[in-house]
């Protein structure tokens, strides 16, 4: 075998490691999302949340590192994007579903089973549906972010008709048309996007971590990026297409 045959197997041998990697750290998001439904039993939706939020960080990185790498280019036979829903249907959906119900969020009796219920049954369509993306980046529906709707019910404390009522919205808006961004991939206004992204990231990480105290200039932050991100969601659904 010439010199030149092995450096190129073993740079290929090299690139398919590096793409079972990449999958490999998609797939550590479902034991991450274990952890995070150990702290809901164990009584600890902080924790939870903070484990969640973890998962939401290997999530946002794993792809763009999967298309450096062409992993899809290196593995055909494996489906990354599948395995990337499969963890994503637990760690944004099932696991925020169950801490909502566990901590009563959502009240208690058949009305919280029901709202939770409706969690799980609204987001498979979205999972499901093929036309989830637009051309420049929005999501189609509500993407089924139930791990953020969490965070904010979490942080904000807001009360069970509230948290009822946004349950039941936000599920209906997972079918229809309303444009909901996608923070790290839309164009328009990108770097005051990025910018709130960054502030958004910030804001949650400190008001988890020294949970139960608020600091009210990271609240106010935090907060106001969260207005410029659903804004500009308003704006792209009114603008249409």
């Amino acid at each position: 075998m010439q010199r030149d045959d092995v450096t190129e197997k073993i740079v290929e041998v090299r690139r398919k490691s590096a793409a079972w990697m990449v999958h490999a750290l998609t797939a550590s998001g479902a034991v991450i999302g274990l952890l995070a439904l150990i702290a809901v039993i164990e009584g600890n939706p902080r924790e939870a949340l903070l484990w969640l939020g973890l998962a939401l960080i290997v999530d946002g990185i794993d792809g763009p590192v999967a298309r450096k790498l062409d992993v899809a280019e290196r593995l055909p036979r494996f489906d990354g994007a599948l395995l990337d829903l499969v963890v994503d249907y637990l760690t944004y959906v099932v696991v925020p579903a169950v801490l909502l119900w566990q901590f009563e969020y959502l009240g208690d009796g058949w009305l919280a089973s029901a709202a939770a219920g409706w969690i799980l049954f609204s987001s498979l369509y979205i999972f499901a549906n093929l036309d989830l993306k637009t051309t420049d980046n929005y999501f189609v529906g509500f993407p089924a972010i139930w791990n953020i709707v969490a965070l904010y019910i979490y942080v904000l404390g807001t009360p069970v008709w509230f948290n009822l009522t946004a349950v039941a919205v936000l599920g209906a808006f997972s079918f229809t048309k309303v444009k909901s961004i996608h923070p790290l991939r839309v164009r328009d206004y990108r770097a005051l996007t990025l910018t709130a992204s960054g502030v958004w990231v910030f804001g949650a990480t400190w008001l988890l971590w020294f949970a139960p105290a608020v600091n009210p200039i990271v609240l106010t932050a935090w907060m106001a990026a969260s207005a410029w991100l659903v804004g500009l969601s308003l704006w792209r659904s009114v603008r249409g297409n």
